[in-house]
């Protein structure tokens, strides 16, 4: 398939275990920003000019020499990449992180200074030439590179474009990780590697002929979901975020008919409820079927061998993670944790008396709705209903437990004036065992609360659950009820019966919770 604006072109590949490497010959950069004789001082006044002359061409040092001490011989290389890095909850700017790639095709990373981003003009693809640096030690924690410095800007470097090459450079530099390793390698928080296969589903939609993405939601939500798959192994969740996911939908929408191959550079491989998942980085890129030469490959491989890669159980590729309630607690404890649903088996222990659990719901989809001047809005803008009819709402919450811990399983509400008796129906539900579809959102990630946000519930040995909701619907979470169901829409049967078809969205909280999250990486 190919898109309809040009791909990158890549030359001679070559591979190993994790590298693939994509090579170029000598061409203008990309995007110029002087000719090659044009040093940028780092004090951002005026460029003076400084020759590249034969005796400073010797100078020229390759990233494999690159110590930890400051260096006066330049650096010449290409920057294949570069991105902010920002403390995770402060927003705080640390510095621009950059991937290098010099003539012999060795990656290092190179690293900006807070108090210096913005000196520099940078463009990806561009080749320049570095002088007075210093060599400093590559971070402990999420690595780009295998090399063990980092190549940091100095008070006086001094960084000019090279528009003419005088040796070629590779265009860019893949390492890719097996599911094998990506597996050995989980929840270490060491290395980011690359991912390279194929889409199963997006955003929990089959992979069809000219498929088009809800963007909006996906903007609203930051992020979307890829079920993944690598040749004929197992399948993989891939969360894509804030950047990541707006490359996704731009590049998506490029081709005139549905990719099915996705490259993702500096994946984080951690366990979601016992499962392999995947998530991007504020590093990670994203290609598609024609875009660089290993996502070419893997298609050509695909287009032969499509019995293969389409051995797979639908029910396989869309089943939520298993997590114990032990298991839910630990994750929700993880720094790198984001918002993700699990499948988790309790036993109700208690369901919780007193609370005010009262509210109006729009009588089309169950949500929350508003007051408008004249009549009540409802909050879901997939909802119809021009007209609003006011359902009234009750609300409460669940202490369950199972064999390793207990929790309280709710629905966000909101607050009423006025408390009601727990329908009997909903008491009987007391020792039962049934199977939740949870939601672990930011609030949880705080630390403000435990309580765990129900999405949909399943009858004690019925294997369908009784309550579809959209994501798009799922509320944030609350410490304060779950939502059961109004005495006016008809009996209450339970957990297994109204019960379930009532737990919906309650505010649209999660909207505006969702933009607090920090970016990843």
């Amino acid at each position: 398939m190919e898109p309809k604006g040009n791909s990158p072109n890549s030359g001679d590949r070559n591979t190993n275990k994790k590298t693939v490497a994509s090579s170029a010959t000598p061409r203008p950069s990309q995007k110029s920003t002087g000719s090659s004789d044009t040093v940028m001082k780092p004090n951002g006044k005026s460029p003076v000019s400084s020759a590249l002359s034969s005796v400073r061409g010797d100078q020229v040092m390759l990233f494999r020499d690159v110590l930890f001490k400051p260096r006066k011989p330049d650096l010449r290389f290409r920057l294949i990449h570069f991105w902010e890095a920002r403390n995770p909850n402060s927003k705080t700017l640390i510095g621009q992180e950059m991937l290098l790639i010099d003539e012999e095709g060795t990656v290092i990373q190179g690293f900006v200074p807070a108090g210096r981003v913005g000196t520099y003009e940078l463009a990806s693809g561009s080749v320049y030439n570095l002088s007075n640096f210093y060599g400093s030690r590559n971070k402990a924690q999420y690595r780009v590179t295998d090399h063990s410095a980092t190549v940091t800007f100095a008070w006086n470097s001094e960084l000019s474009v090279i528009d003419n090459p005088p040796v070629a450079f590779q265009e860019d530099r893949f390492r890719f990780y097996s599911y094998e390793e990506f597996q050995a390698d989980c929840d270490r928080k060491i290395n980011l590697y690359d991912y390279v296969g194929h889409m199963k589903l997006v955003d929990g939609q089959a992979i069809t002929e000219r498929m088009v993405l809800d963007e909006v939601d996906i903007a609203e939500k930051r992020h979307l979901c890829v079920h993944v798959q690598t040749h004929g192994g197992p399948v993989m969740k891939l969360y894509l975020w804030d950047q990541a996911a707006s490359e996704f939908c731009e590049k998506f929408k490029l081709y005139v008919s549905t990719p099915s191959v996705l490259l993702v550079t500096t994946v984080n491989p951690k366990h979601l409820g016992g499962t392999l998942a995947l998530t991007s980085m504020s590093s990670s890129r994203v290609f598609m079927d024609a875009d660089v030469q290993p996502s070419r490959d893997y298609l050509a491989w695909l287009s032969s061998n499509s019995d293969i890669a389409n051995k797979i159980d639908a029910e396989v590729v869309t089943k939520p993670e298993t997590a114990t309630l032990a298991e839910l607690f630990s994750y929700i404890k993880l720094e790198t944790a984001k918002v993700a649903w699990f499948e988790c088996t309790t036993t109700i222990d208690d369901v919780v008396r007193g609370s005010a659990w009262y509210y109006i719901s729009c009588g089309g989809c169950n949500s929350k709705t508003v007051n408008g001047p004249t009549s009540l809005i409802c909050n879901n803008k997939k909802c119809d209903k021009s007209v609003v009819t006011g359902v009234p709402q009750y609300l409460t919450r669940i202490n369950v437990y199972d064999k390793s811990e207990q929790a309280v399983f709710c629905n966000e509400g909101v607050e009423a004036d006025q408390c009601v008796l727990v329908p009997q129906a909903l008491l009987d539900t007391i020792g039962q065992t049934h199977k939740f579809i949870v939601k672990v959102s930011d609030i949880n990630f705080s630390g403000k609360t435990q309580t765990i946000t129900v999405t949909k519930v399943f009858p004690p040995e019925a294997p369908h659950h009784v309550a579809l909701l959209e994501e798009h619907a799922v509320p944030t979470t609350s410490d304060d009820v779950l939502k059961s169901v109004s005495e006016d829409s008809g009996p209450i049967r339970g957990l297994d019966g109204i019960v379930g078809e009532r737990v919906r969205k309650a505010s649209d909280g999660m909207e505006s919770d969702e933009a607090k999250r920090p970016k990843s990486g």
